[in-house]
């Protein structure tokens, strides 16, 4: 977190009494519950698969294991490069040189955890679509004919997770986003 600010030059202010406190706490559970979940997953997995066939079983530990993988790839792209670019830019705009940036660690950390959780969901595209195809919902030649309004909805999604003007930071979140969007009508097509 130290270099995120360094790097942006940027001093955080402290509003409330309690609030440092607050923050380490929430800071946190939030972690642990991260840390935790793929442990608690694989215990309900566990008690779950006794009355599991066979092949539910396996498609069970796939979506389990991409589900987590692509959620952590997801929060770590938030992490090191959207985050630190998104930073960059709020904490040095300014409507005017008389109004001075005073951000509060809530909403530092609030932003940082929010725009990392969006990341990662974000990255549950190809399996979600690979469930949606496998239940039949889905199929590649919908999602292909689609494209042109999915990189639009892409966009509009880039433009959420990353409320900066410029075209850069945009095209950094929204073209990972396509990647996936590719990739997932491509395992809705071969139904891996």
């Amino acid at each position: 977190m130290a270099n995120f600010l360094r790097t942006a030059m940027i001093k955080l202010i402290n509003t409330g009494l309690a609030e440092q406190f607050i923050i380490h706490m929430k800071t946190s559970v939030c972690a642990g519950f991260l840390l935790a979940s793929p442990y608690v997953v694989y215990q309900l997995f566990r008690f779950i698969s006794p009355a599991l066939y066979d092949r539910e079983r396996k498609y069970s530990l796939g979506i389990i294991t991409g589900g987590y993988v692509m959620f952590f790839i997801g929060v770590l792209l938030g992490y090191f490069l959207i985050f630190p670019l998104t930073l960059r830019f709020l904490g040095t705009y300014q409507v005017s040189s008389e109004v001075e940036n005073m951000i509060s660690i809530q909403s530092y950390i609030g932003t940082f955890m929010m725009m990392n959780l969006l990341m990662g969901i974000v990255f549950e595209l190809p399996v979600l679509c690979w469930l949606l195809g496998r239940l039949g919902w889905l199929d590649s030649t919908i999602m292909r004919r689609f494209r042109k309004h999915a990189i639009v909805a892409i966009l509009i999604i880039a433009a959420i997770i990353t409320p900066t003007s410029d075209i850069f930071t945009l095209m950094l979140v929204a073209l990972p986003i396509w990647l996936l969007y590719e990739i997932s009508i491509y395992v809705v097509k071969d139904k891996l």
